[in-house]
């Protein structure tokens, strides 16, 4: 997909998918593993929901590349694997989408270090840089059609990521940001300091994903849209969990409600909208529902 094909798609609204890890860990997915790992393992169990996904109306859907950096591979100690895992993850996303009878596009899930950035932590720009410039080479060869940067919580952390796919693809890259519901950021600043910070850096679509459930960003999603010219991201939690006796997270908010809710944010100024932790195929259904497709 070249940049112009993104935004010929962002025309009008572009459905994304919904949740992975809390689907993967409802169906038998250990706390504590490697995810990545996982994936390879139960590549059924991981194409059964991806599928799902695209039957319920997603246009992209996300290649489970989340945690396939060299870093977090290492705590694995599955570094050495880098590219033969994210290749193989790729082609699992890509067999799903291939086969659908309409076009689906794949894009590459990178994420943050989990590390934190000088001078609150010892991660530097030029380390992050390094990081993400391996593994989307390695995401471009293996054939997706975009990037996407999501569950971020530093600002110059994602600013290395456009900077390093910008190196080594003209793909899309897309940025999402995880914020509390006023729109400030973990490690600093706030969801429209980084939308116009990552825009001008040359990301393709900003926004937010994780933390929150749809009903607390309306004002978020709205500012972002007042502040950039690119389209803008919601993928939201169903809700805010509450932890049941057995430790689980659980999201409260229905698929309807969900749905509901996001078509707000579509009339706040959201033009990408999809679902994150608590939501699945069915929650993907009832969004698709509302845009009438």
């Amino acid at each position: 997909m070249t940049k112009q094909d993104f935004q010929t798609l962002t025309q009008n609204v572009v459905l994304l998918d919904g949740a992975t890890g809390s689907n993967l860990m409802a169906a038998g997915m250990p706390k504590g593993v490697c995810t990545e790992e996982w994936v390879l393992a139960h590549k059924d169990v991981f194409q059964a929901l991806q599928r799902g996904y695209v039957e319920a109306g997603s246009d992209i859907i996300y290649a489970p590349t989340f945690g396939g950096n060299r870093i977090n591979l290492t705590m694995h100690h599955l570094q050495d694997q880098i590219k033969e895992i994210n290749t193989r993850l790729v082609s699992y996303s890509r067999e799903v989408a291939d086969a659908a009878s309409r076009k689906v596009y794949v894009a590459a899930d990178i994420t943050t270090s989990g590390k934190m950035m000088e001078p609150a932590g010892d991660m530097t720009y030029e380390a992050a840089f390094e990081m993400y410039r391996e593994q989307i080479e390695i995401l471009k060869n293996a054939g997706v059609d975009l990037i996407i940067a999501e569950t971020m919580i530093n600002i110059e952390e994602t600013l290395a990521a456009v900077d390093a796919a910008s190196t080594v693809c003209q793909l899309p890259i897309m940025c999402t940001m995880t914020v509390d519901a006023d729109g400030s950021i973990f490690s600093g600043g706030n969801a429209i300091e980084a939308a116009v910070s990552l825009e001008a850096a040359g990301a393709d679509a900003v926004g937010v994903n994780c933390s929150v459930g749809p009903d607390q960003l309306i004002s978020v999603i709205r500012n972002i849209r007042e502040n950039v010219s690119i389209p803008v991201i919601a993928k939201p939690n169903a809700g805010m969990p509450f932890i049941d006796d057995q430790g689980n997270a659980v999201y409260s908010m229905k698929a309807p409600d969900f749905a509901k809710h996001i078509k707000a944010l579509i009339d706040a100024g959201a033009g990408i909208v999809g679902g994150c932790c608590g939501t699945t195929p069915e929650y993907i259904k009832e969004v698709a529902t509302i845009l009438e497709r």
